[in-house]
């Protein structure tokens, strides 16, 4: 973490070698499919299952109740996914909705008491395939990618709404 920004971006040396454990695409692929594999069981039983959870860890972890807008471009679903897989959560009592105090129009998403201990359990399963797919690493270089990855989920984010709210 000592490099600064421009020293990261600098183009790759011409005579590197060109091969799979180099390119991003495959890292980033191949690390796709195992976690969908090892995670797929441990949000099964979630209404939406990823989506759903996705959604819990969202509102768990934010302070002010978002509007069904604002949380669906956090976890990057289309409005309208969101209302269905919202309707089905409300139905297992995982969350509720109310009408926005500051705009009636809007409502207000709350992850429920439920909601919290159905989050927890699947943190729990879901740590546990996260950590077989992290064996090769340590605990320093495990978190060193977490907060690697969730920057470079910020700039992906970023970019994909930015052409969108350019257009509101």
């Amino acid at each position: 973490m000592s490099a600064s920004r421009s020293e990261n971006k600098k183009p790759r040396a011409e005579g590197e070698s060109l091969t799979l454990d180099t390119d991003l695409g495959w890292a980033i692929r191949m690390v796709s499919a195992a976690f969908r594999r090892v995670a797929t069981d441990s949000v099964a039983d979630l209404p939406g299952g990823a989506r759903g959870y996705l959604v819990l860890m969202a509102l768990a972890g934010g302070s002010e109740p978002p509007s069904q807008l604002a949380l669906a471009k956090e976890v990057s679903l289309d409005r309208t996914v969101m209302t269905y897989l919202l309707d089905d959560l409300e139905a297992h009592h995982l969350v509720t909705r109310k009408p926005d105090p500051r705009d009636r129009r809007a409502r207000q998403v709350l992850i429920t008491d439920t909601g919290r201990t159905r989050l927890a359990q699947v943190r729990e399963s879901l740590g546990a395939a996260e950590a077989r797919l992290l064996t090769d690493l340590d605990p320093t270089d495990t978190e060193q990618l977490r907060t690697l990855l969730a920057r470079v989920a910020h700039t992906a984010q970023r970019d994909v709404f930015a052409p969108d709210d350019a257009e509101c």
